[in-house]
């Protein structure tokens, strides 16, 4: 699974109120941008939306220095926002179909699989993408950082919703006996799992519960990631008007 450090750069301290309130939300996330559970991430999401809120009320008071780059990070993230909304809408949209199926008694896993891969090269690009911005990234600024934390607080949304290399001990893992670690009991998880019992002729009690529950998980991600895009939309517009002037 990837990891996206945020830097660890003290910013300078402002006596400008509005300064200090997005310091104290980029405090606040950074401590937690690194979420594994589904609760989690959403509450990162709603913190992401606090940040951009303050950013909103930062640059009504700015002129155009030093924005150019911040408008270029703007289509970054928005790039990623896209990405991550449409992972999360195809997810939830195979999750229901295999739902269906399985009350059909048809079970169309292989169907779910196929999507499952595409979905997963999908994320695996998108997580590669976001460590070399992280290598290429020099400038440090307010907007930098709030630019760097968002991008981490979606790279831990889109590593909890992919899947580990496969390995031959995930059937074992169906097992009561077997411990089953915090990562490995995420809903993303528990669905595989059950997945590939069926493709074995494994018969998994409860599969269109667990269904059901990473379902649930993917709408409550899905409205997360919907706020922060149009948040950051008016945040473009913001930095687009700003330049303007």
């Amino acid at each position: 699974m990837a990891s996206f450090h945020v830097r660890s750069v003290s910013l300078p301290k402002s006596s400008h109120p509005l300064t200090l309130a997005v310091e104290e939300q980029l405090c606040q996330l950074r401590t937690t941008e690194q979420a594994t559970s589904s609760s989690s991430i959403c509450k990162n999401l709603s913190g992401l939306k606090d940040l951009y809120e303050c950013v909103e009320d930062f640059l009504s008071t700015q002129d155009g220095e030093c924005f150019n780059s911040s408008l270029d990070g703007s289509i970054v993230v928005l790039d990623v926002c896209s990405i991550t909304k449409d992972v999360l809408s195809q997810m939830r949209q195979s999750v229901q179909e295999l739902q269906s199926s399985i009350r059909r008694r048809s079970n169309e896993v292989s169907e779910y699989m196929i999507s499952k891969k595409k979905i997963t090269k999908v994320i695996r690009k998108c997580l590669s993408d976001l460590k070399n911005n992280k290598k290429n990234e020099t400038e440090v600024s307010m907007l930098k950082e709030v630019e760097a934390t968002t991008l981490a607080v979606f790279e831990s949304l889109l590593s909890f919703v992919s899947l580990p290399k496969e390995n031959k001990s995930l059937i074992s893992k169906l097992m009561p006996t077997k411990k089953v670690s915090h990562e490995e009991s995420s809903e993303v998880i528990k669905v595989d799992i059950a997945v590939k019992a069926l493709t074995k002729g494994i018969e998994v009690n409860n599969v269109q519960k667990t269904l059901k529950a990473l379902e649930m998980t993917l709408e409550n991600l899905e409205d997360g990631v919907e706020s922060i895009s149009r948040c950051l939309i008016k945040n473009r517009v913001s930095l687009l008007n700003i330049l303007s002037q």
